[in-house]
């Protein structure tokens, strides 16, 4: 598949997936565009001498980050069980168990299921990177964690990854079948909207009004839509039809386009002028990639135990992956360079404030599950 058969046009172009400027010179995606693509050797399992060492990397990685951490005096683990916490109080909240019951137990099987919740918590660090509080970008968290959870039931589904396994649970249509599990995903992403519209407190409509637009934009057609139209499409092509650009449009827009709007979002109730929204928009678009990179790592590392999903299941469906594209190491360098970009974005703003966008973009990058 080339990408003039995906229509994908300049690939500067596709990567600003919802910036209103031109692509930065230090973009994290600049210097693709002007590199040849290196071939590299197809992937070969690894030896269990290779796999103690990476396990010693990874050790090692996690040391330094909690040392960053201390030297900065910001308790990484506390931030993130504290507002885990705080949003799962107001997903309890905002999906309360009524008629009909069986729409809203799917809904709160999946949503409430528990996860990482790293997507509310970057809304949550941007909004108050900029000067706001926790509770006017609470709707706004809310909102990406239901359409998260959409795509995770709608990704599930026999017509797409047809898993049956997330959270360490039976995927949604196992519980309740395919007809509720998509009414259910449904349900939650008419209610994200509904939720940012009706709950934000302390915010000016046209604030509220703008981060709305934006996340429209970033799960529709511009966004994950896109990205996952064409990883379909993608699934058993060879890497002569699919490459390093085109994977990349995958993942901008079905991975990274959704954690761009979670910091975005943030940033924008959150009272952040415009210079700010950008900056945080860049390092978020670098972070999103990232997490995509470290999820195509995991899936083929590690096991469904360690995952809490199907491992594996890349390599069963034939898709295009960092590791199948460049190679595993070549992968993991690739998450590194992504990660310090991403921390670059966030040059010029108060240190203390940034210390949980930082310490995020470190645990995406070497988190383990």
């Amino acid at each position: 598949m080339s990408s003039s058969s995906l229509h994908l046009g300049s690939w500067v172009h596709t990567c600003s997936i919802s910036s209103t400027r031109p692509i930065s010179p230090t973009n994290c995606f600049t210097w693709r565009t002007t590199h040849t693509p290196i071939s590299f050797p197809p992937f070969k399992a690894r030896t269990r001498t290779t796999i103690s060492a990476v396990r010693f990397t990874e050790e090692l990685q996690q040391q330094q980050q909690q040392q960053q951490q201390q030297q900065m005096g910001f308790n990484f683990k506390s931030y993130m069980v504290e507002k885990a916490n705080s949003v799962q109080q107001a997903l309890e909240q905002a999906v309360s168990l009524k008629e009909p019951l069986k729409i809203h137990e799917a809904m709160r099987y999946s949503l409430l299921a528990g996860g990482k919740r790293v997507r509310p918590a970057l809304c949550i660090a941007a909004c108050e990177l900029v000067g706001g509080e926790e509770a006017s970008a609470m709707p706004a968290a809310c909102a990406v964690e239901m359409i998260h959870t959409m795509s995770l039931i709608h990704d599930d589904l026999p017509c797409m990854d047809n898993d049956d396994l997330r959270r360490g649970k039976p995927t949604n249509h196992k519980v309740y079948g395919e007809d509720v599990a998509v009414l259910a995903g449904d349900a939650l992403l008419a209610l994200a909207f509904e939720h940012v519209a009706n709950a934000t407190r302390g915010v000016s409509p046209a604030r509220i009004v703008r981060a709305i637009g934006e996340l429209a934009r970033v799960i529709g057609t511009e966004g994950l839509v896109a990205g996952q139209v064409v990883d379909i499409q993608s699934e058993g092509l060879d890497l002569g039809e699919v490459g390093i650009k085109e994977l990349e449009y995958i993942h901008l827009h079905k991975t990274a386009a959704l954690l761009e709007g979670s910091v975005v979002m943030g940033a924008i109730v959150g009272g952040g002028g415009d210079e700010e929204v950008e900056k945080l928009r860049r390092y978020a678009r670098c972070v999103g990639l990232l997490f995509q990179v470290v999820d195509d790592i995991l899936d083929l590392t590690k096991s469904s135990e360690e995952l809490g999903k199907t491992a594996g299941k890349d390599l069963v469906a034939d898709k295009v992956t960092y590791p199948k594209v460049l190679g595993l190491e070549k992968a993991r360098e690739f998450a590194e360079e992504l990660n310090r970009e991403a921390k670059d974005h966030l040059g010029g703003f108060h240190g203390d404030r940034a210390a949980p966008l930082i310490a995020l973009a470190d645990y995406i990058a070497h988190r383990q599950n």
